[in-house]
Order: structure tokens, then sequence, then C-alpha cells
């Protein structure tokens, strides 16, 4: 989700710790965070903080941003929320080692201080109640489903979860309890890409199958993991006469909506496509209403498959006929650095 950027990763603890000088959206929360705990997750680390503030208010979908404690790397870095714990004031972060500054966040131990901002973005919007859901997780997408599965089982709705990375390294959430009245979902299906856990194949595969049930009765997917993964889930459920909210996986350099690196093709409601901020107006977005024909489209200076273009079509789009005596602006230059992940 942020930027890899700065010199080499340093132990917990040294080095001066960056503070937060933006002001904090309404709802956030600006605070310096204990590590409780932390221990490896298959490819990543589970952090459990002390963030009584920010675990107030959490929703799943939403996302911390935290400093990495050095100075040499002053953006912050971008987590999903995997779940938050009012009454103990804890938010649990999944963190997987991407670069630097994730790397160093990865390494914390218990009674270490990590400031966070949080909790950001929009979250989901859960369905009419009693209405079934599908969760779609990709690797350490797959963070807040189980937090997400509780909220609309406890709602009525029957959920699946599915969990796909790939190999069985890379997956989360697939020992998700299921089945019993007390679990966050009803059934738990697992797909990687070598068949080395669950099916062989990918989400989407399972997902089709799942949307096929006479019986279900869903009407409804939930899906977080890469972009490229969330479109392919949005096209199998579109077909299958689904509604999607996706936790799109942007850049985010701030996380309050100032740098402009996660902007997106998105279409409002009167139709017109505008550019419009991950972190702020997202993460979670409708699927049908992201404009895929300029998602991860080639433009200048961003490798392939990175950020979004601006559609020609789009509010306020940058015109393609030079000025007098200039070069023409190319459309599409508004994207941020690559990072392949949430993190």
């Amino acid at each position: 989700m942020s930027p890899e950027v700065g010199g080499p990763p340093r132990g917990p603890g040294e080095g001066d710790v960056v503070g937060d000088e933006a002001v904090p959206p309404a709802g956030a929360v600006s605070e310096r965070a204990r590590v409780v705990s932390a221990e490896p997750v298959g490819a990543y680390a589970r952090l459990v903080l002390a963030a009584p503030g920010a675990a107030a208010s959490a929703r799943p979908g939403q996302f911390a941003a935290c400093s990495t404690g050095d100075t040499g790397m002053l953006l912050r870095r971008s987590f999903s929320i995997s779940s938050a714990d009012p009454a103990a004031g804890e938010l649990v972060l999944v963190v997987a080692a991407a670069g630097p500054g994730t790397a160093r966040i990865a390494a914390l131990r218990a009674g270490d201080e990590l400031p966070v901002l949080a909790p950001l973005g929009r979250p989901f919007a859960l369905p009419p109640a009693g209405e079934g859901v599908v969760l779609v997780g990709g690797g350490y997408g797959a963070a807040p489903l189980a937090w997400l599965g509780a909220a609309l089982r406890a709602r009525g709705s029957a959920v699946d979860l599915v969990v796909g990375a790939g190999d069985s390294c890379r997956l989360l959430a697939q020992d998700t309890p299921a089945g019993t009245p007390s679990a966050p979902v009803d059934r738990v299906h697992v797909a990687t890409e070598d068949g080395s856990a669950g099916v062989r194949g990918r989400v989407t595969d399972v997902l089709a199958g799942l949307l096929a049930e006479p019986a279900a009765g869903r009407r409804h997917v939930f899906a977080c993991g890469p972009m490229a993964m969330l479109r392919a889930v949005h096209e199998v459920a579109a077909a299958a006469g689904a509604a999607t909210q996706l936790a799109t996986e942007e850049s985010m350099a701030c996380g309050i909506g100032v740098c402009m690196t996660c902007v997106l093709p998105v279409v409002g409601e009167d139709g017109a496509t505008r550019m419009v901020r991950a972190c702020t107006e997202g993460p979670v977005f409708a699927g049908d209403r992201l404009r895929w024909d300029a998602i991860g489209a080639p433009a200048p200076q961003r490798p392939a498959g990175v950020g979004a273009r601006v559609p020609a079509d789009a509010v306020g789009a940058p015109s393609p006929v030079p000025p007098a005596g200039g070069d023409a602006v190319q459309p599409g230059s508004v994207a941020g650095p690559a990072t392949g992940a949430r993190s």
C-alpha cells in the first residue's frame, strides 16, 4: 500500500522516531502504540498493538499508517487493520517485509513503540441483514476478512471465506474457525497456484463454483488483495450477478489525501469519471465503479501494471494537444511508486 524509500533497515529502537506532523482526519487518532506481541505467521509478521484510541472506532476495511522510526524514511507505511478490540484497546496488523521500511516494522518486538495514525479510509459497507456474502483474500490481503466475517455473521449472513496465494507459505487466514455458532465464517476454502495447500488454482476458480451453487442465495462478494486479483474477482462476481466491494491496493505515501500517489479513476453517481484518492475516498470501492480499463494500464515513467492512467474522458483530464512551444502533457502521469502490497 505504501512506497519503500530510504536507507537500509535498522533494528527496533535505533534512531529517532519520525513524528506525525500532519493533522489526522476526523476519527483518526495519532498515538505511540506499544507492541504487545509479535509473531511470525507464514511469510508475514503479526503485530498486536496497544492503541486504545484507534481501536475504539476501527472497522473492517480501514487501515493504519505507521512511521518507520527511521529519520531517513519519512513516509509512513500503510497496513490493513486485521482486527480491533475496543475493550482491550488493541489493534492487530499483519506486515509483509517488502522493503526497508516494512522490514523494520516487521522486526519489531514486544515492548517496542510504533507511531500509528488510525483508523484511516472508508470501511466495507455491510449489506442488509441476512444476505449471503463471499469473502475473498489474496496473500496477506486476507488479514481483515475473519474480522469482517464475524461482523457479517452477527447480522445473520451466511459467510464463505476464500483465501489463496501462490504457495502455502504466503497464505493467511486459512486456519480461520468455521461452522460453529461463534466462528467468524461458515466455511473456509483454500486455493494455491502450486497446489501446496487446498485446491490447485486461483481464488476465482473457487469463487465461480460458490456463486454457482443453486441454494447459496449470495448477492455480495467482498475482496482484499492485489489489484489484478480484485479485477478478476469482480469479473467473476459480475458475471454471476453479485455486487462487489473491493479493498484496493494502492501506494499510499501519506495515508491522509495529501500526496496524491494513490489516485484511481472512479465513476461517480453522476456517471462522470474522476481521479479520486484511494486513502480517503477508499480504499474500499464498489467494483463496478472502478475504471478497470485505466487501472494498471501503461503510462510514462511507471512500471507496467502499477497505478492508473487518467482516462481521456475523466473530469479535468489533461489535454493531449501540446501548448505553443511546449511538450504535450501525457495522460496517465499521476501514479505512485510500485509496492505490490498493503505494506
